[in-house]
């Protein structure tokens, strides 16, 4: 008994380490290739900035994301500032989702082969799809990871899964308000549920008591960094709120084409699950309080959840990643409810294994997320000839499709513009990479630069305040230049409506660099 027992160990750790070695580097992989200027290097700035002193909140405009932030800060700081350490930061937690995937589908006794069948190709399509750090993917992870908690604080009755919710939940939503709030209220929503007819105080104790630890270290970090509470509410609270509506604008319509059609692997792959709730409740409706319920509950809800997510962001097809794990979930139903189980289970597997072929096929090796669909990928060079701590980047972008060479080209002349000039300058710019390499502070006043997804425009109620912010830094950081690199995805001209034309000139250095000199007037004064 006791060999057989680790001999099991032994099995369990061997996949567990395949497991992570493999979905790191598949994220490596893909990481080295193509660029979306925009979204590829924001937590590279963002990460650089923080590890020298750049505050969010405080120093910086932040609507999402200071998690990662501060995650990239500790590589840089253990690794070193360079590509490897930043395409690991995302390539870890691509491992921590598929190991997590792992355990969880285990708890369930779903073999060992199976769970790291569904895993290893859940975390396929996972991460690989940006390959580098980004706010979506975190916050999916994280969202992931305390729905496993819940589903496994209801199955195994052990308290310490409701020690981890919150942190997790916590850490979610500050990777990315949404979907991470939508989360909190389904997991809310289970856990009143499963209380009312499993109470037991200690539970909630270590609820609480995870609550405490996160709050704590986050007001820690707030109270010594000197960051205004109120800036946090307005920057990533009631602003993001204000969006609230035209971001719902893309939900709609609620077309069955859009909603159903488009996703309707992930439906099929949760079918049996939903079957069987449907099944038991309609035979006695009572059976919906159940724990078992309770878990299948939570798991079409984080279907939902996802998908609505998917239609309201501007951002690339991601959540295919679901339908292995939903796949792993309805092998273990169907193993439970049905005893000619070998079509079905058969049949789970394949569609896990087909799909993940043909969204990797589609989306991932092709760098659909970084626009790079039509674009021939063997055109790319390597970014060394910017930076060695660029070194091995495939450099190519949606920008320059057809020569990558004449992109970098301009970017060593703009970095060569910007290091001679020793005034102090704020950098505007989506390739955020350029003060990094330069080891220089860009001093920039936003996260990203993107009139209204970033910052409030001119129409949104809080743009006084986002006035306030950008005219504040300009003069703490003693600014005398603007430089503006271009091509620049949201954003023309961050000083309009913001100074008066007499506070500023503005003239066209080359190509792909705008500079505004900045002059004394006014409009300083009132802030």
């Amino acid at each position: 008994m006791t060999l057989n027992i680790n001999l099991e160990k032994n099995k369990v750790f061997y996949y567990c380490l395949v497991l992570v070695i493999a979905s790191y580097l598949f994220n490596q992989y893909y990481a080295y290739i193509g660029v979306l200027p925009i979204d590829s290097f924001l937590i590279f700035n963002s990460g650089y900035d923080l590890l020298n002193g750049v505050i969010p909140f405080k120093d910086v405009w932040t609507i999402k994301g200071p998690f990662l932030d501060l995650v990239q800060a500790i590589f840089f700081k253990i690794f070193g500032v360079s590509w490897f350490s930043y395409s690991s930061h995302a390539s870890i937690f691509n491992s921590i989702f598929a190991l997590s995937t792992f355990l969880t589908l285990r708890k369930f006794n779903l073999e060992l082969r199976f769970c790291f069948l569904y895993s290893i190709l859940a975390s396929l399509l996972m991460y690989p799809t940006y390959g580098t750090p980004f706010s979506d993917h975190h916050v999916s992870i994280l969202s992931l990871l305390s729905v496993y908690c819940l589903i496994l604080a209801i199955k195994t009755d052990e308290n310490i899964y409701w020690f981890f919710i919150p942190i997790l939940l916590f850490c979610a939503f500050f990777s990315k308000q949404v979907p991470a709030g939508y989360f909190l209220i389904l997991i809310i929503f289970t856990s009143l549920i499963y209380f009312l007819f499993n109470f037991r105080f200690e539970k909630i104790i270590y609820g609480i008591a995870g609550c405490i630890l996160i709050l704590t270290i986050f007001f820690l970090l707030v109270f010594q960094n000197k960051i205004s509470l109120n800036s946090i509410l307005e920057q990533y609270f009631l602003f993001p709120l204000s969006l609230g509506d035209t971001r719902t604008e893309w939900l709609f319509p609620l077309e069955f084409k859009r909603v159903v059609l488009r996703y309707k692997l992930n439906y099929i792959a949760l079918a049996i699950p939903a079957y069987i709730l449907i099944r038991n409740c309609t035979k006695n409706f009572k059976d919906i309080w159940k724990n078992e319920s309770l878990i299948i509950l939570s798991l079409i809800g984080t279907l939902f959840i996802f998908i609505f997510h998917q239609l309201m962001t501007i951002n690339g097809l991601f959540i295919f990643f679901c339908i292995p794990i939903f796949c792993g979930f309805s092998h273990i139903f169907a193993k439970k409810y049905f005893k000619k189980n070998k079509y079905l289970i058969n049949f789970l597997v394949i569609l896990s294994l087909v799909s993940t072929l043909h969204y990797q096929n589609k989306y991932i090796s092709k760098r659909d997320t970084l626009f790079l669909r039509d674009v021939n990928l063997n055109k790319a060079i390597n970014s060394s000839v910017l930076d060695e701590k660029l070194k091995n980047l495939k450099w190519i972008t949606k920008h320059y499709s057809e020569n990558p060479k004449e992109e970098i080209s301009n970017l060593i002349e703009a970095m060569r513009l910007i290091k001679n000039d020793k005034r102090k300058k704020m950098l505007v710019t989506d390739y955020q990479f350029i003060s990094v390499v330069l080891s220089i502070k860009d001093y920039a006043a936003s996260r990203f630069w993107w009139g209204h997804h970033g910052y409030p425009d001119t129409k949104n109620k809080y743009f006084p305040v986002w006035k306030k912010f950008l005219i504040k830094k300009l003069k703490e950081n003693q600014i005398e230049v603007i430089y503006t690199i271009k091509p620049l995805l949201g954003e023309k001209d961050i000083l309009i409506n913001i100074l008066s034309d007499n506070c500023y000139s503005k003239s066209k250095l080359n190509e792909i660099v705008n500079i505004q000199v900045l002059k004394s007037c006014n409009d300083f004064n009132r802030y």
